[in-house]
């Protein structure tokens, strides 16, 4: 067995503006969209709830800031965000991407775009809305056991799934929830232009010599660094008799697509990847030539906030 050791460092930065976001929240507009069967939510004692028309619904990766219209008043999704302004002092409360606590400036600290709403929304004619029935990161209680329900957005932006009010019962994002019937009677939902969506970057590396014609087995691939919550590094492989190429990168089953980052002795994708200085395994025949490099792709979390660096790359094969 030989190890070839390649250093090399990857310097990632995701530098965010605070003026620059700072300036967004003060004239945000919905990210609703504006379509007549796009925008609403239903229950069965106040009927719609329109999350468009107020032009202050807006979806972002840890929060929903702004508050929807009805025929009973507004649904207010965030204290700091109401028709009356920021209200937080006398009572913090919010709507949560991902786990809360929901903080008095309007953030939610602990949100990891996960899409899966928690906490509260506020009307003053109905009082509380639960968006979860998880509530304990909101100082609530988690009622799963009894009534299993939450609010989620999928990746292509379609809300789904209930809330809950004590005085008008389930509040329903989606027509389809109700087993699909119910859409060709009422076609109904709310979409964001919102998406939970990761950064990529990549790197090739120089052709490497095996300094056999009929090639060295690659047997894995441990790399170096550090990994953020999150975050995942993983790689591609490609193989040639030539130093020159041609160089076609590959991952597991030989899909162009796919990407080497499980763990030994697993095969396939791991999302986020095995980790540093954990042995990623490869097809027995990825490193059947001569000649060989790697292609690295690094990922960072949904938020963005978070990406992975890479230090040392350390390729295992035998002759």
């Amino acid at each position: 067995m030989r190890g070839i050791k390649i250093a090399f460092w990857i310097l990632i930065a995701i530098v965010l503006s605070l003026t620059a976001f700072a300036a967004l929240r003060a004239g945000a507009a919905t990210n609703v969209s504006s379509a007549s069967n796009e925008r609403l939510a239903w229950d069965d004692e106040n009927g719609w709830w329109d999350f468009y028309s107020t032009n202050t619904v807006t979806i972002y990766g840890t929060r929903l800031e702004g508050y929807a219209s009805s025929t009973v008043g507004d649904l207010s999704l965030d204290c700091a965000t109401t028709a009356s302004g920021n209200v937080c002092a006398s009572s913090n409360y919010g709507v949560c991407n991902g786990p809360g606590p929901h903080a008095t400036d309007g953030a939610c600290a602990s949100g990891d775009a996960s899409g899966d709403l928690t906490g509260y929304a506020w009307n003053d004619a109905m009082g509380w809305v639960s968006f979860n029935c998880n509530q304990s990161s909101h100082g609530g209680a988690n009622n799963c056991v009894s009534s299993n329900y939450k609010v989620s957005i999928d990746a292509n932006g379609n809300f789904s799934g209930y809330a809950w009010n004590d005085v008008a019962g389930w509040l329903s994002f989606n027509c389809a929830d109700a087993g699909g019937s119910s859409c060709g009677d009422s076609n109904y939902k709310v979409i964001t232009s919102w998406r939970a969506t990761s950064t990529f970057a990549y790197l090739e590396s120089s052709v490497f010599d095996t300094e056999r014609s009929e090639g060295g087995a690659l047997q894995s691939i441990v790399w170096q660094g550090s990994q953020p919550s999150g975050a995942s590094v993983d790689f591609q492989i490609a193989t040639s008799s030539s130093s020159s190429g041609p160089w076609t990168f590959y991952g597991p089953g030989g899909s162009s697509v796919a990407y080497y980052g499980a763990e030994c002795p697993l095969s396939g994708i791991a999302s986020p990847g095995a980790g540093p200085d954990k042995a990623i395994c490869v097809d027995k025949n990825a490193g059947a030539a001569r000649y060989l490099r790697y292609k690295i792709r690094l990922r960072s979390n949904l938020l963005q906030t978070q990406t992975p660096s890479v230090d040392d790359v350390i390729l295992i094969w035998t002759r």
